[in-house]
């Protein structure tokens, strides 16, 4: 059979509508019972209505600490004529729950009783049947307590218990199969990979996404690159689970299967939806069974799972999804979006004075910390181009609101130390710190907008040779800001362990077989490189790599450290991280750019303290590359 390269561009909706159209044909949401404890019923949806098996209380229980009277013989006390009750025959002594006799009728509270030689005195009448719970009060012997389909929590179990309810009917959990294929694909738990090598994660994602969902999971072994086996997988598992999930192999490359798998086994419903991330999922059929094929790329399955497997998990246990939580944002920069396609975009989310602003994140596909870094996403309808700048939009949250008001957003130049910060003013005052890479102009600009709490920013001016002020007296003229010193720190090429390249100074970056990574436009450290190249007159176009672009120091260190390039600039700090040479280049400002009309003045102090603290300096100072003798000073203001 000759391998399908062509993939369908099947509308979202259209999609979703017929693979649900399909399993309703089948008969799958077809309700199936198991029987469990009641104390293990937490979460659990009920297959059918549950009766009271007891009632609750099922005797006359005292409702009150006291004693349990006949009424008729306390009538007519008073206080000044009190009536005196016999131990035994005209009362007896009770605590809240306790059986009352056949021969009482009322309790009266410890409080209104005075104890006088072994007699009870009272100064006011009992009316019958008060502070006695009546049989059946609370439940009553073949009451219904929870109809069908009612979700079992905390509250359901206990009054279960109360009715003598010990087992329930339950919805059987359904088990959702996950096989990993790929032949370059490698088990969890190893850390020395070779090239190629690519740890099998996506299963554990959408696996704990399942159990999330009150579903149970099994992930199967990796299966390598090959039909026959794929297909043998299949036929091992499609008997036991009710969903099957095969991880990626889904897209038109030359070992990718699933979709022609599927379809042998089984039904071939849908392969390759107008979405984006996600294009080449497969939706299919097998023994009246769902089958979902998502992409490698671990965003890409994520959201598939969450746009097809969600739904069906739900209603297969008749659960209703939780609310989605919607903010309405303004978006920080312009998005531009093909048309026909719906396209799903992971933001971050942060308050500047009264407004939200959502800023997109990496739309790489393959990005994984996409996933841990997003507060919610966005939704660009397949009708639309995409948004302009300051446009409203609705963001679909993942993080709680009231975690949204407590966050700090910092747009600018990357260093080591934010990520200190970030950790410092969580542990110490449950503060968020988003910390987003756009080099120090990127910074600026930002600042300008309004768009950020503060910046972090080592620009040089070539005419002064000062770092940052002129900037700041240039773009933010009107704003009202402080600049506040973090860090002297020292620039310089980072290269491989021992230095095979015997690079010792700029100059050697113009040897043609030095490969350099380079930082992007806008950053300090792209302007600090300019300028030092332009003292030497090298001529950027004499660098092999100038224009290969890497977002942060670290990643610039890992590029080296992966043999992708030879040579870099950037801080020392990433160089001892990732355990490459340096050699020093020069010494520059780092400091922080924070609008006091936007910062809570509160924020600015836990800020100021963290970052003059001694435990924030020796952090820096172990990671070394830093001179903090004046961390927390102030620099300048406007």
């Amino acid at each position: 059979m000759a391998r399908k390269v062509y993939i369908d561009n099947i509308p979202l909706d259209e999609a979703l509508e017929k693979f649900m159209q399909e399993l309703e044909k089948c008969s799958y949401f077809k309700i199936e019972e198991e029987e469990i404890d009641t104390i293990e019923a937490q979460g659990r949806i009920l297959s059918q209505a549950v009766f009271a098996r007891l009632s609750a209380p099922h005797y006359p229980a005292a409702a009150m600490d006291g004693i349990a009277v006949k009424a008729v013989s306390t009538f007519g006390a008073t206080e000044n004529n009190p009536v005196m009750l016999q131990p035994g025959k005209d009362y007896i002594e009770v605590d809240t729950g306790d059986y009352v006799p056949r021969n009482f009728d009322a309790v009266i509270m410890i409080e209104e009783v005075n104890f006088i030689d072994g007699q009870a005195q009272i100064i006011k009448p009992a009316v019958p049947w008060q502070h006695i719970r009546s049989i059946g009060e609370d439940i009553t012997a073949g009451d219904m307590i929870c109809p069908a389909f009612t979700e079992i929590g905390p509250e359901e179990i206990g009054s279960l218990l109360t009715a003598a309810v010990n087992k329930v009917k339950v919805v059987k959990r359904p088990l959702v199969a996950i096989i990993p294929t790929g032949t370059e694909l490698v088990n969890y738990g190893g850390y020395n990979m070779a090239p190629g090598e690519i740890i099998e994660s996506n299963s554990q994602v959408l696996g704990n996404l399942c159990k999330k969902w009150g579903a149970d999971y099994i992930r199967r072994p990796i299966v390598p690159d090959d039909k026959d086996q794929l297909l043998q997988a299949i036929e091992n598992i499609k008997d036991q689970a009710d969903m099957i999930v095969i991880c990626s192999g889904s897209s038109a490359g030359k070992e990718d299967y699933t979709a022609e798998v599927v379809n042998k086994a089984g039904k071939l419903l849908v392969h390759g939806i107008a979405i984006r991330p996600g294009k080449p999922a497969i939706l299919g059929i097998i023994d009246n069974k769902p089958v979902i094929g998502v992409p490698g790329y671990p965003v890409s399955a994520h959201l598939i799972f969450n746009i097809f497997a969600k739904p069906v998990i739900y209603k297969k246990q008749r659960r209703t999804p939780p609310p989605e939580n919607i903010v309405t944002c303004k978006i920080s920069r312009k998005l531009s979006s093909p048309m026909g396609v719906d396209e799903f975009i992971h933001v971050n989310v942060a308050r500047i004075k009264e407004n939200y602003i959502a800023y997109p994140l990496s739309k790489g596909a393959g990005v994984t910390t996409t996933l841990v870094k997003s507060d919610g996403i966005l939704h660009i309808p397949r009708g639309s181009e995409g948004l302009e700048a300051g446009s409203p939009c609705n963001i679909i949250l993942k993080t709680p609101l009231s975690r949204i008001d407590k966050t700090l957003i910092s747009i600018g130049s990357h260093d080591i130390a934010l990520d200190i910060l970030r950790d410092e003013l969580n542990k110490k005052y449950n503060l968020r710190l988003i910390s987003n890479h756009t080099g120090s102009m990127g910074g600026i600009m930002s600042l300008m907008r309004g768009e950020t709490h503060f910046s972090g920013i080592h620009l040089l001016d070539p005419q002064t040779g000062e770092y940052n002020k002129s900037y700041l007296k240039k773009y933010l003229p009107r704003q009202k800001w402080i600049l506040i010193h973090l860090a002297k720190r020292i620039q310089g090429l980072i290269v491989k362990k021992g230095n095979p390249l015997n690079i010792k100074k700029l100059a050697d970056l113009t040897n043609p077989e030095i490969r350099f990574v380079n930082r992007q436009k806008g950053s300090g450290t792209r302007i600090l490189l300019d300028y030092l190249l332009q003292k030497e007159n090298i001529h950027p176009d004499m660098i092999n790599g100038y224009n290969h672009e890497e977002y942060t120091h670290l990643s610039v260190a890992a590029a080296i450290k992966g043999d992708a390039c030879d040579a870099g600039l950037g801080i020392y700090a990433s160089a001892k991280i990732m355990g490459l040479d340096f050699i020093p280049i020069a010494e520059e400002n780092y400091d922080l750019c924070i609008l006091t009309d936007i910062v809570d003045e509160k924020y600015l102090h836990f800020i100021l303290s963290i970052i003059k603290d001694e435990e924030f300096v020796q952090k820096l100072t172990f990671i070394g590359g830093y001179d903090l003798t004046e961390s927390g000073k102030m620099i300048d203001q406007n």
